[in-house]
């Protein structure tokens, strides 16, 4: 029997977390190998490795701990990958010199996989002066510029495109062009922004006060603090950015206060970290520790919850010590301070098991005491290991209990970590768990409310028929499986039908005993007045949250999916799909289980492509097959006379005829091939600017799926250009999915998340 309890688990393992050679052999032949593999490689440092490795693969097995993505694909696998997931890069300069040295260590970070988040605040606003060379400052959002099509052009670790978070203090002079630099949709697209917010602001914005804008000691302009607020929050309301980070309260909270300042995050917000600060990431799932479930006896079974916590602390730690790092800084940063942050999925789906509605004051009473078992554990674990294996090195007992975090904490865990030290400086944060959650089976998401019961998937098979397949819940699978066809009791709810407040209610119950910080995701209603809306940041804030981010359906940021609202009208097996509309009236076939045969004959188009320099012309021919009436690209060959391009243009053709075989949205190779700039130059073509031979293929390619109907026009259907066509779902557009063109794409935890193949620009 599989160890999955959905297809869609196993097709998220095989295509992101298994073990395959470069040619695509499996080393994983089983999931349970995959478990295997993480749990010898973080065992190794262990006395007892053997031991330690059986008690790693129980806590694995069954998906109970889930250790983030990088971790699952790279541990044991002797790739130069870093299995952390989240770095705050070093302080900008205010040099010319000292910005780009930065750039450098970013694109270096985003090519080992690791998501960056840089504070810009330290950059002299536009129009200071700029002694020595007589001009005047272009201001950090210029760079910022720079840093966004540094972005464009690598592709991080795994296939998965670097997420970046750029944030920029309230005081800055140039915050208001900050909040306002998402309206332009062309304009810094590989960037999550959120303004750092003091108490001190939000202090001014309730009393209606002024508030200076400041660089240097020198006051820049004076604004009315409301209006400013009114600012971020249009901003915020229209286009989902900026977000909102609660700065003063991360500091003054920070079990490190004592020996640093935060000023940034990571690209999701989860992680506040100082310069150079790097994080790893896993998760708890709670939905796999509910005993007797839907039943009068449900409850979390505490005891296997505190046990598997000790457990994924020792991993997680161990994971410091195993982990390659994109620059020396960073290693010694984490090594100083060996943060980890253990987190937990699957609350919504465990609170429906026993029988509590997300949102109320119940279902956040009872979040609260879970976090807070969960950070007992962590703490009297992290204690324990520091007893052992050594305090972090920048242990000082007196300062670390004087903490905000260590002051709310029972005393014996404070007695424990006084007596012995501590191992990790903070250890839980809740961090985004969409792809993850899909893997274990599609429980819910982080701490989010379920989004959706179930939906529909399409799948297209080889002999080009449609196959439909049904994504459930993860507790709505389980409820099935104990009460058969009853309907679903009144205390299954999803993320349309709560209160925005109640967002905000388990948000801050949860973040009462999180030393970090939560990536959540606040739902509104498309038509929620503008003070509710700004109701929402202020209760926020007023509850303890450490950040805010909201995300409201418009006809600029989309409706992230198409949802039937009867669904506790219906039996379980009747419960309303989520189609993925094409627009036109019928389904979106996004995904393809096999790669299709080759038919005998195809028909095609050969094109010459005459580079300025080179000798040789290249022949670049596409062949096309018709499926249900649609001529779409199978395969691609590209040669040349030159020898010096033979091994590229092979591997090119291979690859590029494998993603076209595939099926799905496959326009995304023609905006990977023109983002890339050859750094010796580009050529002038026909008039226009080409930056490299490999953008003038994506040229090519692009026109030819223009000819055949495939894409619309030049510079459409592609995610990175601003006319960027998008199907319409219920009178809204709404964008595909970047790797699978699916349009089950859903906000998850501030991040554009798709339902159908998992892929997620932040995790």
């Amino acid at each position: 029997m599989s160890s999955f309890a959905a297809p869609i688990a196993e097709q998220i393992w095989d295509m992101k977390y298994r073990l395959k050679e470069a040619d695509g052999t499996a080393l994983d032949a089983t999931v349970e190998d995959s478990w295997r593999r993480i749990a010898r490689s973080l065992a190794a440092v262990e006395d007892d490795a053997e031991g330690w490795e059986a008690r790693f693969y129980e806590a694995l097995s069954d998906f109970r701990f889930l250790p983030a993505g990088r971790i699952l694909a790279g541990a044991g696998t002797e790739r130069s990958v870093t299995l952390f997931n989240c770095f705050v890069m070093g302080t900008i300069p205010d040099t010319m010199a000292g910005i780009f040295d930065m750039l450098k260590e970013a694109a270096l970070t985003m090519q080992q996989g690791g998501g960056i988040g840089y504070d810009f605040s330290t950059i002299r606003p536009k129009g200071a002066a700029v002694q020595g060379v007589a001009a005047d400052a272009s201001g950090p959002l210029s760079f910022m510029d720079v840093w966004d099509a540094m972005c464009r052009t690598i592709m991080s670790a795994g296939s998965r495109r670097g997420a970046m978070m750029a944030t920029m203090r309230c005081d800055h002079p140039d915050v208001e062009q900050f909040i306002a630099a998402k309206s332009d949709p062309a304009r810094l697209r590989m960037f999550n922004m959120s303004v750092l917010v003091t108490d001190d602001f939000m202090e001014a914005v309730k009393a209606d006060g002024p508030w200076d804008l400041v660089f240097g000691g020198e006051t820049f302009k004076t604004v009315r603090a409301r209006d400013l607020w009114d600012r971020i929050m249009k901003s915020t309301y229209d286009y989902a950015e900026p977000g909102v980070i609660f700065i003063d309260r991360i500091n003054q909270m920070n079990n490190l206060a004592y020996c640093e300042e935060i000023a940034a995050t990571n690209p999701c917000g989860e992680q506040p970290l100082p310069p150079y600060g790097a994080c790893l990431l896993g998760s708890v799932n709670l939905a796999r520790l509910v005993a007797e479930p839907f039943t009068e006896g449900a409850a979390l079974d505490e005891a296997a919850l505190d046990e598997l916590v000790g457990t994924a602390v020792r991993m997680m730690d161990n994971v410091v010590d195993a982990s390659r790092f994109p620059l020396p800084q960073q290693a010694e940063e984490a090594r100083n301070k060996r943060r980890i942050g253990l987190g937990v999925t699957g609350l919504a789906d465990a609170l429906l098991m026993v029988g509590l509605r997300y949102g109320t004051e119940e279902a956040a009473e009872q979040t609260e005491a879970w976090m807070k078992r969960i950070a007992r554990a962590a703490y009297l674990t992290s204690a324990g290991l520091a007893e052992e294996k050594g305090a972090f090195p920048l242990f000082d007992a007196e300062k670390y209990l004087a903490s905000g975090t260590m002051q709310l904490m029972d005393e014996d865990v404070r007695a424990a970590v006084a007596d012995k030290g501590i191992r990790n400086a903070l250890l839980t944060s809740i961090a985004p768990t969409g792809t993850i959650s899909l893997y274990a089976g599609n429980v819910s998401s982080g701490i989010e409310p379920v989004f959706a019961y179930a939906y529909t998937r399409k799948v297209l098979q080889k002999d080009g028929s449609r196959t439909e397949e049904e994504v459930v819940d993860y507790a709505v699978n389980l409820w099935r499986e104990v009460h058969g066809e009853a309907e679903l009791p009144g205390h299954f709810v999803n993320a349309q039908e709560l209160q925005p407040q109640e967002h905000v209610r388990m948000q801050a119950a949860a973040q009462k005993w999180v030393d970090s910080s939560i990536s959540k995701t606040i739902n509104v209603p498309e038509d929620i007045g503008f003070e509710a809306f700004k109701d929402v940041y202020m209760q926020a804030y007023e509850t303890g949250c450490k950040g805010c981010t909201t995300y409201r359906p418009n006809d600029v940021t989309g409706s992230v999916l198409s949802v039937a609202s009867e669904a506790k009208d219906t039996t379980p097996s009747e419960t309303p799909a989520l189609v993925h509309d094409s627009g036109d009236g019928g389904a979106e076939v996004v995904y393809m289980s096999e790669p299709l045969d080759r038919p005998a004959a195809l028909e095609g188009q050969t094109y010459k492509v005459k580079w300025p320099g080179s000798e040789h012309a290249l022949y670049i021919t596409l062949n096309d097959i018709i499926m249900n009436g649609q001529r779409r690209p199978f395969e691609i060959f590209i040669n040349s006379k030159n020898m010096e391009h033979f091994a590229w243009t092979v591997a090119l053709t291979r690859m590029i005829s494998a993603v076209f075989r595939r099926g799905g949205d496959v326009s995304f190779v023609v905006e990977e091939l023109k983002a890339v700039f050859d750094p010796r130059g580009g050529a002038w073509v026909q008039g226009k600017y080409i930056p490299s031979i490999l953008a003038a293929i994506g040229g090519v390619i692009e026109q030819h799926l223009i000819a055949i109907g495939f894409l619309a026009g030049e510079g459409m259907g592609l995610k990175s250009d601003p006319q960027a066509e998008v199907a319409v779902v219920g009178g809204r557009p709404q964008g595909s999915c970047s790797s699978c063109g699916s349009y089950d794409v859903r906000m998850v935890e501030g991040c554009m998340t798709c339902g159908n193949c998992g892929y997620s620009k932040c995790g």
